[in-house]
């Protein structure tokens, strides 16, 4: 099988792996979007289950932040406690248990934080990194937009979760499409735009702006 090319930021179930960045009690209130942060971390973490994409899980200091929340269905997960902003330290005998692991799929918050600490981490390694925009988030919209720029700089991958989705599944011939992909998740998977009823002003403008415009790269 030839190997993903990092350039192209492709992934194959079988080299990736899905990480679930502290989505905790405590920060329900707090944390931008958190109801549609979770829903969207939810359907990766199902999509992953189908495929027998390896999945790590963490919370961050849980006797101050609380547990894993429910709605995001990671009963039977094993969780790592961890007071490091980044998730590779209390993961690496994870990680060095899986020598055929290319690409990352990340998902949790907070974006400036936890999510920006573990990108990096896991660049350091030499492995693609995988932000799925609409299943990350922070307290601060300006926190973060940047963190994703800042990623981007770095060399991260932004995607939406049904870019990784469609990505990992390949084709409508596979044979767990119609229950990976219902109808109404392709059309228009729950949580899309991140901003309420009016999704204004809309996550993808929001990062086109900031990453594309104010760098220059826009034609």
């Amino acid at each position: 099988m030839a190997a993903a090319r990092a350039s192209l930021g492709r992934i194959l179930p079988e080299s990736s792996i899905l990480f679930l960045c502290d989505m905790q009690e405590k920060l329900r209130d707090r944390v931008l979007y958190f109801p549609q942060i979770v829903s969207m971390a939810a359907r990766m973490l199902k999509v992953a289950r189908i495929l027998d994409v390896p999945i790590l899980l963490t919370e961050h200091y849980p006797q101050g932040l609380g547990s894993t929340v429910p709605e995001l269905g990671a009963q039977g997960l094993r969780t790592m406690s961890k007071t490091s902003f980044s998730m590779v330290p209390p993961l690496q005998q994870e990680l060095d248990k899986l020598p055929q692991l290319q690409s990352v799929l990340l998902c949790g918050i907070e974006t400036q934080g936890c999510i920006l600490h573990t990108a990096l981490d896991l660049l350091d390694r030499g492995l693609q990194v995988h932000v799925a925009v609409d299943a990350c988030s922070s307290q601060s919209e300006m926190n973060r937009l940047v963190a994703l720029a800042r990623m981007q700089q770095s060399g991260v991958f932004l995607s939406t979760s049904e870019m990784l989705i469609l990505q990992l599944v390949k084709d409508a011939a596979h044979p767990h499409f119609k229950e990976i992909c219902t109808p109404e998740d392709c059309v228009r998977p729950p949580g899309a735009g991140l901003s309420g009823e009016c999704e204004t002003p809309d996550i993808g403008a929001q990062i086109y702006i900031l990453v594309f415009c104010k760098s220059g790269k826009h034609s």
